[in-house]
């Protein structure tokens, strides 16, 4: 495998740039040196950022773009052999690597690199790590799936110890890093393009608790199913959170003696409370080394981001954080760019613009709207890629319930070209049998035109997806 060496800068060209990983690594290296540049299939907001940083980007993959003048080459994980630039990075016998092998070479250059993996929270809990390395001046490198107004960006450049970054499991991404810290925060089935099945997953999860050493830590989520499948006789020291108070649940249950018999995780929450915006309050229990507990309060909404701001938490703690000054990071995170982000009013509406597009994150999403003040809330949902529509098409019509009205755009393919015999109308069939309403609509303008004219004061409109359906909230604005 080629080697990046910092020491000597080369001409790197990136294939995919246009993406928020590879972005963010493009960035890196051009800081470093590195003569970069790279392609992508459409122009974006991030391409644009890119030329205006001084690095080229061109619109549209084709063989001319490789010349014998590159070093090596990047792939991003949507890149196919089928890919002409693929072809000719072959025919050249250019070097190449993956984004998540790039990644991975990166981290070696630190003494505490974090990697932050999971089916869902990925970015949120990798931005409140992050502010909370830099609330206490601590020079961390970033590298996050998602725009921390923070930092101003996606990446950030440090001198320090601490490199945090998030790890992707998609085609297996995440076994290319070499963290010290690992944090696990859910297992669930999600690219069943690639994996077989949530066995697949898992396994693949282990083999990433697998590659943290002997004195480094993986922080876990104690309500995984089957939990010692994961941990056990891992080589690391283990910690588990949970995002639920143990006693409450306990006391929920339906099993005699559940009270008594209830163990707690590592660190866990207690007194959990919420603004009228939402935003969760809560009382934070972790190993007494530590400390006291202490309070901590976000300023984000969602009962799903008290386990998340409480994985950050357990890893900064083991990096050397104090207690006090992790819950002052967090008080700090306000949020990334798509992750329950106000977009704007009109006519007396609210616009919120979410990246869900896994059921799980669907619920938690729309939950955290109910907490906010509204009339009704309306979800513009964008299924991202047949796949994973067809697979979990039930899951999805369930959780879109949770919506007062659904509106459903087509399907954004991202990588996939086979549609599967699946499209939005069939999902919009399968919410109507569950006797909810529900509109589709061939673009975004039948959409536009169907919010201007039914929404009214007080209503809460949630574009959602992780495709380009942020366009809509941005179009009724403009």
């Amino acid at each position: 495998m080629y080697q990046i060496d910092f020491q000597h800068p080369v001409r790197v060209w990136f294939v995919g740039i246009g993406g928020i990983s590879m972005s963010g690594l493009a960035m890196i290296l051009a800081r470093e040196g590195f003569a970069v540049g790279g392609s992508d299939k459409v122009e974006s907001a991030i391409s644009r950022e890119l030329e205006a940083s001084g690095i080229r980007v061109a619109i549209g993959q084709r063989r001319e773009n490789i010349t014998d003048e590159i070093d090596l080459a990047v792939f991003s994980a949507a890149i196919h052999p089928d890919n002409p630039e693929y072809e000719a990075v072959l025919e050249k016998g250019i070097p190449f690597l993956t984004r998540a092998e790039l990644l991975g070479q990166l981290m070696k250059n630190y003494r505490l690199p974090a990697a932050v993996s999971g089916t869902h929270g990925k970015t949120t809990t990798t931005s409140i790590l992050s502010e909370i390395l830099l609330a206490v001046d601590a020079d961390p490198t970033l590298s996050i799936g998602g725009i921390l107004p923070s930092i101003g960006g996606n990446v950030r450049i440090g001198g320090g110890k601490y490199f945090v970054a998030e790890a992707c499991e998609y085609t297996d991404s995440f076994l290319q890093l070499f963290p010290k810290v690992g944090i696990i925060l859910n297992i669930e089935e999600d690219h069943l393009d690639y994996f077989k099945d949530l066995h697949h997953i898992r396994k693949s999860f282990r083999r990433f608790a697998e590659l943290i050493p002997a004195d480094g830590v993986l922080v876990i989520n104690a309500e995984i199913r089957d939990l010692p499948e994961i941990t056990g006789g891992l080589a690391c020291k283990v910690v588990t959170f949970s995002g639920t108070d143990p006693r409450k649940a306990a006391a929920g249950s339906r099993k005699p003696g559940a009270e008594k018999k209830a163990q707690p995780a590592d660190y866990y929450p207690s007194g959990i409370t919420y603004d009228e915006w939402g935003h969760p309050s809560f009382e934070l229990h972790g190993p007494a080394e530590y400390g006291a507990p202490v309070r901590i309060r976000l300023r984000i909404p969602g009962t799903h981001n008290v386990g998340n701001a409480i994985a950050a938490i357990a890893a900064a703690e083991w990096m050397g954080i104090s207690r006090e000054d992790c819950a002052r990071g967090a008080a700090g995170f306000t949020g990334t760019e798509r992750r329950f982000q106000y977009i704007g009013e009109k006519n007396g509406f609210t616009i919120i613009d979410d990246y869900a597009h896994h059921p799980t994150e669907i619920m938690a999403t729309l939950r955290a709207a109910g907490a906010c003040p509204h009339r009704r809330i309306v979800c513009v949902f964008q299924p991202h890629t047949y796949t994973r529509t067809k697979a979990l098409l039930k899951e999805f019509a369930q959780a879109l319930t949770l919506a007062d009205v659904v509106v459903l755009a087509k399907i954004y393919p991202a990588r996939e070209t086979d549609t599967l015999g699946v499209s939005s109308e069939t999902l919009r069939q399968e919410i109507l049998r569950l006797g909810h309403e529900c509109l589709c609509f061939p673009d975004f303008s039948e959409i536009e035109k169907y919010l201007l004219a039914n929404c009214r004061k007080g209503d809460l409109v949630i574009t959602m997806g992780a495709g380009n359906v942020d366009e809509v909230g941005k179009n009724i604005l403009s």
